[in-house]
């Protein structure tokens, strides 16, 4: 793995099961490190997706709330409401993850969902919304890739 562990790339059409449970890509699994876990929570924009991290990731996201004070009230507000609506997710031998049914229905998410590689973690989109919001993002690629510094 080395350099590449962590790495989602790519997008995956993958159904909900009857029990509405996903599978997450064998490929990507590799990639999640250790726990068998995932953390879901709902995008922070308010676009109506889910943002799925590995525990690393999340570990390294959640230093930014640490190095605030606890007496910052913006900031034990955000990590009040961020962690009342988020899910430790753990997958089963078939590598499996049930996501918890708010988060489900915040993102519209009934039977069909689309995983999108996001480099540092993925997302869960409906794919009606994905088609609109996946093929609009392109002509503007080139302006992005200058804002980052890519």
């Amino acid at each position: 793995m080395g350099e590449a562990q962590g790495v989602f790339v790519g997008n995956f059409a993958h159904s909900l099961d009857p029990k509405r449970r996903l599978t997450i890509p064998a490929e990507w699994r590799e990639h999640t490190g250790v726990p068998n876990s995932l953390y879901v929570l709902p995008d922070i924009a308010q676009r109506n997706f889910l943002l799925v991290f590995p525990a690393r990731e999340m570990v390294r996201r959640l230093q930014a709330i640490r190095n605030h004070s606890i007496a910052d009230a913006r900031a034990s507000q955000f990590a009040r409401i961020l962690g009342s609506q988020s899910q430790l997710a753990p997958w089963d031998t078939a590598g499996r993850i049930r996501v918890k049914d708010e988060l489900l229905g915040y993102a519209n998410l009934t039977d069909s969902v689309i995983l999108i590689g996001v480099f540092d973690h993925f997302e869960l989109w409906n794919p009606e919304l994905w088609k609109q919001v996946g093929s609009t993002g392109s002509a503007d690629l080139g302006e992005a890739a200058r804002y980052v510094g890519f």
